[in-house]
């Protein structure tokens, strides 16, 4: 898939599927290009990877057909261009909550190079651009994804006007964030955090833009056909080490309890 088809697909409400990785190993790049998957979730954020690391990991998945999606820091334009710079195609910006963010942010992304004073006016209604440089500006951005990661109330309460900026391709919650926020932490199943993500879904949609969640903790399969069943079309599935570990935990047990802890093992009461 091209990130250009990727962002056709989120705005047409048509379903994309990726995982996030973090090993910076490069045989992953084999292995993941044969899981059917359209795209690649890099979080630095979180994540140590440095700058130099990021523009192979990108160029390398693009190279296999995968959208390189980055997680910056931090809601910071110039953040958002050096990743772009590095060969991301898509940006997930962090715990943006204002309109003011987000238009700033949206004039990093889809306006490059344009930067300082003239980026500022233009976006402001101030001036408007030439016309050789807008053809210049749309085709040099045309394949660059901008993605809000919607992780509080504050977000939620703008989120009518967040959802209308222009060059906001979809929302993204962030679900551990977003219900610390609520008061609720990793009660993923409380009708309060269910009610906030529905809604968050259903207003993105409405606006034609994609919708998703990274979806990491138990019963995350089962989540996940629910959240598409409400909208969702942004399908961001684990992740190499939450799945490795996952599966190691379940392997160490088996070993030190035998066959008869089995049964166990397969239940849905125990948490792995």
């Amino acid at each position: 898939m091209t990130a250009i088809e990727f962002k056709k697909a989120l705005r047409a409400g048509k379903p994309v599927y990726g995982t996030l990785i973090v090993s910076t190993s490069p045989k992953w790049m084999d292995v993941i290009s044969q899981l059917d998957l359209d795209f690649v979730f890099i979080d630095t954020e979180h994540i140590a990877i440095d700058r130099h690391q990021l523009s192979w990991m990108c160029h390398a998945y693009a190279g296999k057909g995968l959208v390189p999606v980055v997680r910056i820091p931090s809601p910071d334009a110039y953040q958002a261009c050096m990743a772009l710079d590095g060969g991301a195609k898509g940006i997930i910006v962090p715990y943006v909550e204002t309109v003011d963010e987000v238009i700033k942010l949206s004039g990093a992304i889809k306006n490059r190079p344009i930067k300082g004073k003239k980026l500022a006016d233009h976006l402001d209604g101030k001036t408007s651009l030439e016309s050789e440089l807008l053809d210049y500006i749309k085709k040099h951005n045309e394949d660059h994804i901008f993605i809000v990661n919607i992780e509080s109330q504050p977000a939620i309460d703008n989120l009518d006007e967040i959802v209308r900026i222009p060059g906001v391709d979809a929302v993204l919650i962030g679900p551990h964030d977003l219900s610390c926020n609520l008061g609720i932490p990793e009660q993923y199943n409380h009708p309060k955090f269910k009610a906030a993500v529905e809604d968050i879904f259903t207003r993105a949609r409405k606006a034609g833009i994609g919708a998703g969640m990274h979806v990491f903790y138990s019963d995350s399969l089962k989540h996940e056909l629910e959240w598409a069943e409400k909208g969702a079309n942004l399908i961001l599935h684990s992740g190499d080490i939450s799945r490795f570990a996952e599966i190691m935990r379940e392997d160490i047990i088996m070993l030190k309890h035998g066959s008869t802890y089995k049964k166990d093992i397969s239940s849905e009461t125990v948490n792995i």
